[in-house]
């Protein structure tokens, strides 16, 4: 698990958190042989934790992302600053990672379109800091979530955000058609159905439109919802994606990278089916949630007496340090992503010091 914090074998000088070069070439790969890279929102280093010795332990490389929400949790109560708690958290990743002998890229999720200069803009220019410090970019890809937006004002945006990515080295990854449920305290419960179903012309104007600008990748909709909801409540239709890309390699030779919002609860064949259509990272992160406070919560039942200070008693220290219950959820989410891991196929085929 451990790593040297630098790997050579035949020139080859590998660092846990990739290049840019690196990152591609983990996506392309995932694509050619029929993977896909769990994605888990991290919000404190004990989630941090959890996913890297996942996917160490699952010999899987994997990609760790914040959210608006995310970050602003982790800036703490007095800031809410969401770009600030993302620097953060990537910092962290990016020191922490240098321990593993797996591939963790950094990404950020669903920016909306209004919060491009309060979030985006402020995480490209620290990777542009970076970068011309000699360093890699803070994170390998963001996203931006501008499907709310009328079609051609979400691709004239994700046009001028590609650009912006491109010239510091970082993919952009972007949504058409809109997830239903509920994710950051963004509610797309109402949304009307066709936008669940992107359609095939849809994706061929994407590809169309951002094709040369730099390296992107697409999250179109197949009626994914964020969330959990009892079996039977979720329509997932993955052959929206394969008629999809169709079409684009029909006319142009080639398709697109996809990804897969909304994976918690999905059925596997319905994750192995996309996949084989060019899904290339599935986000996880109501399923990661539950099992990091799952064993939490049963902590603090099994040990209620001595969490609290009750009729003069003095508690238990041991059961109520923080670090009793939280190293609990640090395992949890670890044991869920090992079998995200092994539902998306990247198990064991860790590109680790061969990239």
């Amino acid at each position: 698990m451990r790593a040297t914090h630098a790997v050579t074998t035949n020139h080859i000088s590998t660092m846990p958190v990739p290049t840019q070069e690196q990152y591609i070439k983990m996506l392309n790969t995932a694509k050619e042989k029929g993977y896909a890279y769990p994605a888990v929102n991290v919000t404190t280093i004990e989630v941090i934790n959890g996913a890297l010795k996942a996917f160490a332990e699952a010999k899987s490389d994997g990609i760790i992302q914040v959210s608006l929400g995310g970050g602003q949790f982790a800036s703490g109560t007095a800031v809410k600053d969401s770009a600030i708690g993302a620097i953060v958290l990537a910092e962290a990743t990016h020191r922490l990672a240098e321990e593993y002998n797996v591939l963790v890229a950094l990404h950020t999720d669903h920016c909306q379109a209004d919060k491009i200069d309060s979030f985006l803009r402020p995480l490209i220019a620290e990777s542009k800091r970076r970068v011309e410090a000699g360093l890699k970019p803070l994170f390998n890809s963001h996203m931006l979530d501008a499907s709310a937006l009328p079609m051609a004002e979400n691709l004239k945006i994700s046009q001028q955000m590609l650009k912006e990515c491109a010239e510091v080295g970082i993919v952009l990854e972007i949504e058409i058609g809109v997830v239903g449920g509920e994710e950051d305290g963004v509610d797309n419960g109402d949304a009307p159905n066709e936008k669940l179903y992107t359609s095939p012309e849809d994706m061929l104007l994407t590809y169309e439109t951002l094709n040369g600008l730099g390296t992107f990748m697409l999250a179109a909709t197949f009626g994914n919802v964020h969330g959990v909801y009892k079996p039977g409540a979720v329509k997932l239709a993955p052959k929206i994606l394969r008629d999809g890309q169709e079409v684009v390699k029909a006319k142009h030779g080639e398709d697109m990278l996809l990804v897969f919002h909304g994976g918690s609860g999905s059925d596997l064949c319905d994750i192995r089916e996309a996949i084989s259509y060019g899904v290339v990272k599935m986000n996880i992160d109501t399923d990661t949630q539950y099992a990091f406070s799952k064993p939490i919560v049963m902590h603090m039942c099994q040990n209620i007496d001595g969490m609290l200070k009750i009729d003069g008693e003095v508690g238990n220290k041991k059961v109520y340090d923080p670090r009793s219950y939280l190293k609990k959820g640090e395992q949890g989410i670890c044991e869920r992503l090992q079998l995200a891991c092994e539902d998306l196929l990247s198990a064991g085929k860790t590109l680790y010091g061969q990239i």
